[in-house]
């Protein structure tokens, strides 16, 4: 046989099988999700309709139930001012963790002495719960929006900050060096060079703000306000309907994860 007729066998191409989806696929990821989502709800079943004994109280959180009350409660026209109010209440306090974070960071990020005269007593502040200020903030601000605000502004702050500063740290010293040979001024410095340089680490940032703060938020919208998430939690307790509770703890479950998935995708669209 030629060896021109030994070259054609090796460059034909092999017949395929078709390739199942690969975990680090899209399609093997989504399965994956799904699969994790089928195990909680399977662990979920077993616990409340399968172990737990007849008539106990842990029989009235079942999923099923809980399932038929998310339904149920879908439908309601109530739903959507509690969603908003509980939304606009996150909105403000990232929007007051940025406000604060953004220039701390800045400055901690360029000024060493700063940073050195700082770190001490923000790692100490940052590591106390928000919670714990949750008396302190209804003895200042009273009841209702303005201690929730500040409970979610103090909670938002800390990753913005910390991750502003970071990222102000790992900027190339030659960008700058750049700027001050092109005689920029500090402003134009800071908008066209810093921030948009920085704009990766601060959105990592606001997106484990958004994480903390959406944890937060429930307890704090116990504080005696008459809308919210939080105070769905609460009216459902007090009627005793549990599978009704259990559904607005999905809610929150769902709302949280379509927050994150919102700010990954805009850190994505930055293409960080």
């Amino acid at each position: 046989m030629s060896d021109h007729a030994l070259a054609g066998r090796e460059a034909r191409p092999a017949a395929r099988l078709p390739r199942r989806p690969r975990a680090g696929s899209a399609p093997g990821r989504v399965l994956l999700g799904l699969a994790g989502i089928l195990a909680i709800l399977a662990a979920w079943w077993t616990g409340t309709d399968l172990l737990a004994p007849a008539g106990s109280m842990a029989r009235r959180f079942s999923p099923g139930g809980a399932l038929a009350s998310l339904a149920a409660l879908l439908a309601e026209p109530d739903l959507p001012l509690h969603v908003w109010a509980s939304l606009r209440r996150v909105l403000s306090g990232l929007a007051l963790g940025l406000l604060v974070g953004v220039p701390l960071g800045l400055a901690i990020g360029r000024l060493r002495l700063l940073e050195a005269a700082t770190t001490p007593a923000f790692q100490f502040l940052r590591m106390i719960s928000p919670l714990s200020w949750m008396p302190l903030a209804v003895m200042v601000f009273g009841v209702g929006d303005q201690p929730i605000l500040f409970l979610l502004a103090f909670a938002a702050v800390w990753p913005i900050m910390l991750n502003t500063a970071a990222g102000v740290r790992g900027l190339d010293p030659r960008w700058l060096q750049l700027s001050r040979s092109l005689a920029a001024t500090r402003f134009e410095t800071l908008w066209r060079v810093v921030l948009p340089g920085i704009l990766g680490p601060m959105l990592t940032g606001l997106r484990l703000a958004i994480g903390i703060v959406w944890i937060v938020l429930v307890p704090c919208e116990m504080l005696g306000v008459s809308a919210g998430l939080g105070y769905m939690i609460l009216d459902a307790r007090d009627r005793m309907a549990y599978s009704e509770l259990m559904a607005v703890v999905l809610l929150i479950g769902l709302l949280g994860f379509l927050l994150d998935a919102a700010a990954q995708g805009l850190h994505r669209l930055r293409g960080g």
